[in-house]
């Protein structure tokens, strides 16, 4: 196995140094996951790869983001699978840290907040989820800037890091604390990778019984069907969409709406009776059996 595993951040930035170095590197990229890797991560490594002299990606299961001790303790740790995934793809290093690693005081004093943006949609199911999340990407993106980035001086490699779009909240919300916090990494959006049925691949897939993970098809299928109509130039009529959703027993609705890409608000008026035009995000949230899954579709005329 070629790729290195390292846990803690003067290691990280070691084995940086050195793979810059080795490769004459002008370039690192960063892809950030909780582990239990599946084909949508591999999609993120690829793309880092092609793109990248070095790619470094990290494995921790964030405490900050989980309102539930019962949802922490659950969730999948598959560290020889992931790195076995990540290896395949090419990656150089991976970084798992403890959780003392990261959080060497204990809970941060002082966190990352979401504000306006983090409230609604996702924000309003999972109350500082997204506090949470922000926070360690925050510290993770800095421990991931290469390492002659960290000197100064001229010709500093370039750095970027890479989300999936299947999180689109979250990627806005990244996107918005770089740019508003000034941080010196381009964030690279990777397109939601499915299932050969339309399923958005997520960690939470595993936990649904046959009949759910059919059932649960019917988020995709709506979100097809708002693409059709946005590309048609014809009105949306999300109602229609939403119910179909409503339609399927199994699944029962958290939101469904179209909004700016942007700033997450509804644009009401493409949804119903107008013809669309330019561009939005379709979101969609459902809990199918006892998952709770999220879909996102980027629509564009």
């Amino acid at each position: 196995m070629a790729i290195k595993l390292v846990t803690t951040v003067a290691g990280l930035h070691a084995e940086s140094a050195r793979l810059l170095a080795e490769k004459q590197g002008a370039s690192q990229g960063l892809v950030p996951t909780m582990g239990a890797l599946h084909e949508g991560h591999a999609a993120l490594a690829r793309t880092a790869v092609e793109q990248n002299d070095v790619v470094v990606a990290s494995i921790f299961v964030n405490p900050l983001q989980f309102g539930d001790a019962v949802d922490l303790d659950r969730y999948p740790r598959t560290l020889d699978a992931d790195l076995a995934l990540l290896d395949a793809q090419g990656v150089g290093i991976a970084f798992a840290p403890s959780v003392e690693e990261v959080y060497p005081g204990g809970e941060p004093l002082v966190r990352v907040t979401s504000g306006r943006l983090g409230e609604k949609w996702e924000g309003t199911s999972r109350p500082g989820h997204f506090d949470g999340a922000l926070t360690v990407v925050a510290k993770l993106l800095h421990y991931g800037i290469p390492a002659a980035g960290r000197a100064g001086g001229a010709g500093l490699p370039a750095y970027r890091a890479y989300f999936g779009q299947k999180d689109a909240q979250q990627l806005a919300l990244v996107r918005r604390m770089v740019a508003d916090l000034n941080f010196p990494v381009d964030i690279v959006g990777v397109p939601t990778v499915r299932s050969a049925e339309g399923l958005a691949l997520s960690s939470r897939n595993r936990f649904l019984s046959d009949d759910e993970r059919g059932a649960a098809l019917v988020l995709s299928r709506a979100l097809r069907l708002l693409e059709e109509r946005a590309t048609a130039h014809e009105p949306l009529d999300l109602d229609s969409a939403l119910a179909m959703v409503e339609s399927q027993p199994l699944v029962k609705l958290d939101y469904f709406d179209v909004v700016n890409p942007a700033t997450l608000e509804p644009l009401a008026e493409n949804c119903r009776e107008t013809p669309f035009r330019g561009e939005a995000l379709a979101l969609i949230a459902a809990k199918v059996g006892p998952v709770r899954l999220i879909d996102n579709a980027p629509l564009s005329s």
